[in-house]
């Protein structure tokens, strides 16, 4: 299809324009002077690893965030907006289409579409008018018959998705952007926002097209701009770009000395999972965890690799396929029966579902180890403080001592306090949810030789993590999850993060040498 730019401007001014972008929250530097550029009748992606900056940038666009006082400039065709805010950037027509759609269920579809410009017949809203002008103008942009008066919760997630656009370009939308805007549609409504979009590039809209998805950002894209580490990486042709290409850019990273080697060898299969599946989360997942063996799972976000753990450890009940621990079945109904059976769960959430940050480090220590500490019923004092001065001793707890508040440590030393909580539980199979998620390096080499030690001691260990370079220096093998199913199976020098990441982001990695998608 032939695009067809705005004739207002001139077809090299940019629509939006953010150069040398700086953005610090305490001594943290989001970004690190990012540029990005969008051009009129472009549909226009952004990539990026999550951290790496895309959500800040975007909300320095819409004027909800205000880049470092000094640095950079912002400029909407051709002219700088000083002190962006969300009310001046929608009135030079740049509006955002969430992921979260924001529309009120019980709204008819004219009244979500009119909103904050309602007709009105002297002082009264004009029902009958806002119905028409709805109806027209989704009929207009779209070639859609929607009902103005149907209800908001009626419609389906790409009808919505419509509702929302038109809502922009009722208020002279000249910028769209779009955040993950496929996240909760099915192939077929995908398909039909993608038409919407290119029908709107050839009316000469600029499109900001936000997403994971490598193979969405293939097909719909004109060009593409990656970011990494508070920075922008590259920006090219979707055309004249493979998506290898743009996922190296994205990972842009070596594994170096971070991660500990094994030189064991895995022993006997633990865990046995077949054909397991969670009706609208994940189906037919299947692998074998063997002693001594660390096991990554990753997927982006919404694609069912959570489940897969909570499902695991008795959060939530599987509605298909078996497991069996040890050559026994295991089909836990809660975290009790979980935890009786040698599973246990160190949670992403480590204040709200992994310690009692209100109690001592051998309070806490105690909880995961109350069969062992107690005897009819009452805990043993000192078996308690031996027991928590070993964990403490074991994995390097930075404390003044057991009977210290769990809040007054920091992340790291925190997420170490819930591993050893369940060391001497006698657990056989160790799931980790992002266990090094917002903590400094140091803390993540000693929580990688813990589990290190934990694999070389026979216990089988499951790690998620959206940390790809983790997972590559981390795991022995990894599964990738992509909308509910294993997208890619991964070892030996298949184990690298750009492959990985191609196939979360749902392409088709290109593996050296044999294929691993299919290895047991």
């Amino acid at each position: 299809m032939t695009k067809a730019p705005d004739p207002r401007l001139p077809a090299s001014q940019p629509a939006v324009e953010l150069r040398g972008i700086v953005k610090t929250y305490g001594a943290s530097q989001a970004l690190r002077g990012a540029d990005l550029v969008l051009h009129p009748g472009q549909i226009h992606g952004l990539v990026g690893q999550n951290g790496a900056g895309k959500s800040t940038i975007i909300r320095i666009l819409a004027g909800i965030e205000q880049a470092d006082p000094g640095s950079g400039l912002v400029q909407v065709f051709g002219e700088a907006v000083s002190h962006p805010s969300p009310e001046e950037m929608e009135r030079r027509g740049i509006h955002f289409i969430h992921q979260d759609r924001l529309l009120v269920p019980t709204a008819t579809v004219a009244e979500a579409i009119a909103l904050g410009q309602e007709p009105k017949f002297g002082p009264f809203y004009n029902g009958r008018r806002a119905t028409r002008q709805a109806e027209a103008l989704i009929r207009r942009h779209f070639g859609l018959d929607i009902p103005g008066n149907r209800l908001i919760r009626d419609l389906s997630a790409a009808e919505q998705k419509i509702v929302q656009i038109s809502r922009a370009l009722a208020s002279d939308a000249r910028v769209l952007v779009l955040d993950e805007p496929t996240a909760a549609l099915v192939r077929r409504e995908v398909e039909s926002l993608f038409s919407v979009l290119r029908n709107l590039r050839s009316r000469g809209l600029s499109i900001l097209f936000i997403s994971h998805y490598m193979d969405e950002i293939e097909e719909i894209c004109d060009h593409v701009t990656v970011f990494h580490d508070g920075r922008h990486v590259a920006s090219h042709p979707v055309a004249s770009t493979s998506i290898p290409e743009i996922v190296t850019e994205m990972v842009n990273r070596e594994v170096g000395e971070l991660y500990p080697r094994r030189s064991h060898a895995p022993g006997a299969v633990v865990l046995k999972v077949e054909g397991l599946g969670r009706d609208g989360a994940f189906s037919d997942v299947g692998f074998e965890l063997r002693a001594g063996e660390v096991l990554g799972i990753s997927g982006l976000l919404g694609s069912g690799a959570k489940e897969i753990l909570a499902t695991l450890f008795g959060l939530a009940p599987a509605d298909h396929g078996r497991v069996t621990l040890e050559g026994r079945p295991y089909a836990p109904g809660s975290v009790r029966a979980a935890v009786s059976r040698g599973v246990v769960l160190v949670p992403e959430d480590r204040r709200r579902q992994g310690v009692s940050v209100s109690h001592s480090i051998r309070e806490n220590i105690t909880l995961g180890n109350l069969g062992l500490l107690s005897r009819l019923g009452l805990v043993s004092r000192s078996s308690e403080r031996s027991l928590a001065g070993r964990g403490i001793a074991d994995l390097s707890i930075r404390t003044t001592g057991p009977d210290q508040k769990v809040a007054a440590l920091s992340g790291g030393n925190q997420q170490k306090v819930v591993l050893s909580k369940w060391l001497s539980s006698g657990a056989r199979v160790y799931l980790l949810d992002e266990p090094t998620v917002a903590v400094d390096v140091g803390a993540k080499v000693e929580i990688y030789t813990v589990l290190n030690r934990l694999a070389s001691e026979g216990a089988a260990v499951i790690v998620l993590s959206s940390d790809l370079l983790e997972l590559a220096g981390l795991c022995d093998r990894a599964l990738i999850i992509h909308r509910g199913r294993i997208a890619g199976r991964f070892e030996g020098e298949t184990l690298r993060p750009e492959l990985m990441l191609a196939a979360a982001s749902g392409a088709t990695p290109h593996l050296p040498g044999p294929n691993m998608k299919g290895a047991a």
